[in-house]
């Protein structure tokens, strides 16, 4: 089975995607005054929602979300081996190989469990901190007396604060919110410009992970027989809480909105799920953006194939650039290596 060739007519399709993501983008950042009824509707009502306001909302919302797109992705990875890139290596010489072991919901509670603990146990005990939002605000969220702290708690993120622990409030549930929403411009600026800096930091932070005092620790998310939806979160804790904090990291230091942060979940555990798919899709990101952008799936099923190449998660550019780096290195030791001989 050859690597399945859309032709034309997939060329052709391409553009409805990639059309309807240029016009969202570009209205969005050009006529932020189309959007903003609707994202002032939409944010008030969520700030009055009592689940979009508990500390432990984007915990529960990235597994709700994560859950949907995995399943959805690993429904289609079993039921279409033509998809498969481990079938395009086949030329059509040979029959599809067989499914990997995939595992059920019923058995993944251990996962679960592992993946949230930790991020729930600083939900409940750590003040939310985002931009917008007054340090009065802040301080109250995290049962404080204004009169007595607001000097010595910073609204920095940078700067955790834990609970005011007491019995009438033992734990941290709730967030202060900003009052005003974003405008459509600060939402996509917001997003695109997290993204780029997730994939700086990720690629820098991959590419520790495979040296060998760190390789202990990133070895469970290649120990697979083929890439597929499930091994996305097929981690060590270290190496799950390092990516989850990284994506903080980068929507906090641009001072991102909650919102942004609500829609960035989606679009972060998508392209997370996308890239360890394992499957050539007619859609896939790295076909709607500009040829070269993006790695996508392909790029990162090598990257699990040889484990030398391809580090960065969504783009090409920092992968590019390294490969270029290591190749003028090699190029200069064995010039070195001729005038010594």
């Amino acid at each position: 089975m050859g690597v399945p060739s859309h032709g034309s007519s997939g060329l052709s399709s391409i553009w409805i995607p990639r059309s309807f993501l240029l016009l969202l983008l570009g209205s969005s950042l050009l006529t932020p005054s189309v959007y903003q009824p609707l994202l002032d509707s939409l944010y008030a009502s969520l700030r009055q929602s009592s689940l979009f306001t508990a500390s432990t909302f984007e915990t529960w919302w990235t597994v709700v979300i994560y859950a949907i797109i995995e399943v959805t992705y690993t429904y289609r990875f079993a039921r279409n081996p033509q998809l498969r890139l481990a079938n395009h290596t086949n030329h059509g010489t040979a029959s599809p190989k067989p499914i990997p072991k995939m595992r059920r919901p019923k058995h993944r509670m251990v996962e679960g469990l592992t993946y949230i603990s930790p991020l729930l146990l600083l939900d409940l005990t750590l003040i939310k901190k985002y931009a917008g939002v007054p340090v009065q605000d802040m301080v109250s969220s995290g049962n404080y007396h204004l009169s007595s702290v607001t000097k010595t708690i910073h609204g920095t993120f940078l700067a955790p604060t834990l609970h005011n622990f007491t019995l009438s409030s033992p734990l941290q549930t709730r967030r202060a919110l900003p009052i005003v929403p974003p405008t459509s411009r600060e939402l996509a600026l917001q997003l695109v410009s997290s993204l780029f800096i997730y994939d700086t930091l990720f690629f820098a932070f991959h590419l520790s992970l495979h040296h060998p005092k760190f390789a202990s620790i990133h070895s469970q998310h290649h120990n697979h027989r083929e890439i597929n939806p499930q091994i996305t979160n097929q981690l060590d804790i270290f190496e799950r809480l390092g990516l989850v904090l990284l994506a903080n990291f980068s929507l906090n230091i641009i001072g991102s909105h909650v919102l942004t942060r609500t829609i960035f979940v989606l679009i972060f555990v998508w392209l997370l799920v996308e890239i360890h798919s394992g499957m050539d899709l007619k859609w896939g990101y790295d076909k709607i953006l500009p040829p070269g952008w993006a790695s996508g799936s392909k790029r990162h099923s090598m990257h699990h194939r040889v484990g030398n190449r391809y580090y960065a998660p969504f783009f090409n550019w920092w992968d590019d650039m390294y490969e270029w780096v290591c190749k003028r290195r090699f190029e200069k030791d064995m010039s070195n290596i001729s005038e010594s001989t």
